[in-house]
């Protein structure tokens, strides 16, 4: 991709119109564009049949459309997910997973190359921080996977709990969500989108505000915030009662659910204790649970709790009448599995390798 053309590929209506008459053009190209970039899929110019001749010369001389290439693809044993791996333009490579539930087909998309959270449970985490992606590039992962897909099937829903943390790159996650979103490009519904936090109280504030109906996923995963910090060193700068305070405004604001994330760890924070100062922190946010079976990584002595444990926990949790289903990641033996993404390519069950 040439550094000095334009991404058109991440642009919204206004930036397109404001190119297209800086070239021209009248402003309705901007939609014929949009249309060609995010509907049919189209990166080349010259097949842009309704635009003059003249004006695709423009283009091709001035602009560029991003792809990404899928480096290889590699399925579950149980054929429930997918996990991608994409090189990006500048030849950093992210991972995004797709799972499959049902009529449900569930894209997880990374929001940055790595993460400078460095939650202890996380791979992502370990691997440490590379670089935020742009809105391109994260709409370039959700175009590719639709590309694989192809015409008999879409994705359904969008979570954004990828590689890395989506707040912490705030504004181009936002500018994809509203792209994935507007009916002139992708047409999503808001609903089906997740954004999943570690809590970065501020922007949790900030996202209230944005009159987006998507969701809103908390990582929480202890009780206490000597445990919190010792999983997660965000805490330290955003210790509980903030997070909390920030999610209940977030679920007051909206008028939704917020759904909390507790990853389960054996002897960490998996305990009696650890269930029933849950339920005091649930009592007055606006919130569903899902529990978690940690999921093993390299490098980690955490274990996942046995089966008694989980269920001992959760039975703590429906006792005190709350919503807390367990959620055993799908695509644990390709680690594709909540927590273990890292860009170190594990090839199991069956693989295979696509260009887009």
């Amino acid at each position: 991709m040439n550094s000095n053309h334009i991404n058109l590929k991440g642009l919204d209506r206004i930036e397109l119109e404001s190119y297209v008459q800086s070239w021209g053009e009248p402003k309705y190209r901007a939609k014929q564009l949009m249309s060609w970039i995010y509907q049919k899929g189209i990166s080349d110019f010259e097949s842009m049949t309704n635009l003059p001749k003249s004006f695709r010369h423009t283009l091709s001389s001035q602009a560029t459309i991003s792809r990404t290439e899928i480096v290889t693809s590699s399925v579950s044993t149980d054929d429930k997910s997918i996990k991608y791996l994409f090189r990006l333009s500048d030849g950093k490579q992210v991972e995004s997973v797709l799972m499959f539930d049902q009529q449900r087909i569930t894209a997880c998309l990374s929001s940055q190359f790595g993460c400078a959270m460095g939650c202890q449970f996380c791979a992502t985490g370990k691997m440490g921080f590379f670089k935020n992606l742009t809105t391109a590039e994260i709409l370039d992962q959700f175009m590719g996977i639709e590309q694989e897909l192809g015409r008999e099937k879409s994705i359904t829903n969008v979570v954004f709990m990828g590689m890395g943390e989506p707040f912490a790159n705030y504004k181009p996650t936002i500018k994809a969500i509203r792209l994935l979103c507007n009916p002139e490009t992708i047409g999503m519904a808001e609903r089906r989108i997740t954004v999943s936090t570690v809590g970065l109280a501020p922007q949790i504030r900030r996202f209230a505000n944005e009159g987006l109906k998507c969701k809103l996923a908390l990582s929480l995963n202890a009780t206490t915030n000597a445990d919190r910090s010792q999983l997660m060193p965000i805490n330290f700068q955003f210790p509980i009662d903030e997070i909390l305070s920030a999610t209940k405004h977030w679920a007051k604001t909206t008028g939704e659910l917020a759904t909390l994330e507790y990853v389960l760890i054996r002897g960490i924070n998996d305990r009696t204790k650890d269930a029933e100062r849950l339920c005091q922190l649930m009592a007055n946010l606006p919130c569903k649970l899902n529990i978690i079976p940690f999921n093993e990584i390299e490098d980690s002595n955490f274990q996942r709790p046995d089966a008694n444990a989980i269920e001992n926990f959760q039975k703590i949790i429906t006792q005190n009448h709350y919503v807390a289903p367990i959620r055993f990641s799908k695509g644990n033996d390709i680690t594709a599995a909540c927590g273990q993404l890292r860009t170190i390519y594990h090839q199991a069950g069956k693989t295979m390798t696509g260009m887009i």
